[in-house]
């Protein structure tokens, strides 16, 4: 795949760099990386892990990458995007959607039935934030990997095929723009981070969730739930995520050890691992069959009134980055733009 061929171009130039500068290499650092899941969730297992165990291998085991999962440096997963700002963490994996209003320009990625495939998508996410957010909503922060999940998937106690369905439920969206999305459709809306899912679930506190198949793996939502509703050829919805690194830590690494982390890093990795997101919603999916679950597959016919709101939720959102002094509509036309350009490649 491109990005393992990509990472090996990048640890040939490495190894040149690291011939002329052997007094700086001899360096090593080691550095944290935290995040909200645990290790054998997929992102994790075949994202996290598999960049980390690149990066020590072609830094010839000068970069150590310690992770801690499941938050065990402490805080929540809000606190997150602070966490690797004040040094709590060199690298963390989070979520913008957990810190509304921190990352606004990220929620273009968010609004109903724009994003296409993960892989594409998340190609687009990263040449929109190498446009517009490195300086600005990600200063103090090296984005190395922005990607999103699967076509989102309502997981529910009672089968949902109408927005009228929703009416009165309580309904776990993991985002600020999903929030208003559902509440549109006459959800109650609740949000909360994803590793509070299975309990709120379990308790009542929530009649239902909104996610992507993979991630209902190391939760154990089919256990939980007997309803599945997905939308056939179509994004519901997405959350967009980020793997970023202190850019102090990152300014102060050696020339060469600054090229392993950027040969594993950026468009390529941003869509490996999109790519890897698309391979666990089929793992996620079998799971909720081999269950014997009630998976609820629309119709187009079926899926024309759940798209019904999406234009007025865009509509609103444009209004509302213009008051952040934002283009709205030129996010939404370019990113609708770059999505094309990628689900076309």
């Amino acid at each position: 795949m491109t990005f393992i061929k990509t990472a090996l171009r990048g640890l040939t130039a490495t190894a040149m760099l690291a011939a002329t500068t052997f007094a700086v290499s001899a360096q090593e650092v080691t550095l944290k990386m935290h995040y909200f899941l645990p290790p054998q969730a997929i992102v994790p297992k075949d994202v996290l892990d598999v960049w980390a165990k690149k990066v020590e291998a072609e830094s010839e085991g000068r970069i150590k990458i310690q992770q801690f999962p499941a938050m065990q440096l402490g805080g929540r997963p809000p606190e997150l995007a602070d966490q690797v700002l004040d040094g709590v963490a060199d690298i963390i994996w989070t979520l913008p959607g957990y810190t509304p209003g921190r990352f606004p320009s990220t929620e273009v990625f968010e609004l109903p039935f724009i994003a296409a495939g993960p892989e594409a998508t998340s190609k687009a996410f990263w040449e929109f934030t190498e446009n517009n957010m490195m300086d600005t909503e990600f200063a103090g922060i090296k984005p190395l990997g922005l990607w999103v999940h699967g076509p989102g998937v309502i997981h529910s106690e009672d089968p949902l095929v109408s927005p009228d369905d929703l009416n009165g439920v309580k309904l776990r969206a993991p985002s600020r723009v999903t929030n208003m999305y559902f509440s549109r459709l006459g959800a109650t809306a609740i949000g909360m981070p994803v590793p509070a899912v299975p309990e709120a679930l379990s308790k009542g506190v929530i009649d239902a969730t909104v996610l992507p198949w993979e991630v209902t793996t190391s939760l154990k939502i089919a256990e939980l739930v007997d309803n599945h509703t997905q939308f056939p050829d179509e994004t519901l919805y997405v959350a967009t995520m980020f793997m970023g690194m202190n850019q102090g830590v990152y300014d102060d690494l050696p020339d060469d050890l600054k090229a392993v982390i950027d040969a594993n890093s950026g468009l390529e990795f941003s869509g490996f691992a999109g790519e890897v997101m698309a391979k666990g919603d089929v793992i996620g999916h079998q799971m909720a069959v081999d269950a014997g679950n009630n998976i609820i597959s629309l119709t187009p016919e079926q899926i024309a009134p759940w798209k019904a709101p999406a234009a007025e939720i865009e509509a609103e959102w444009i209004e509302e980055m213009n008051g952040r002094g934002l283009d709205g509509a030129a996010m939404v036309e370019e990113a609708k733009a770059l999505i094309a350009k990628y689900d076309a490649m």
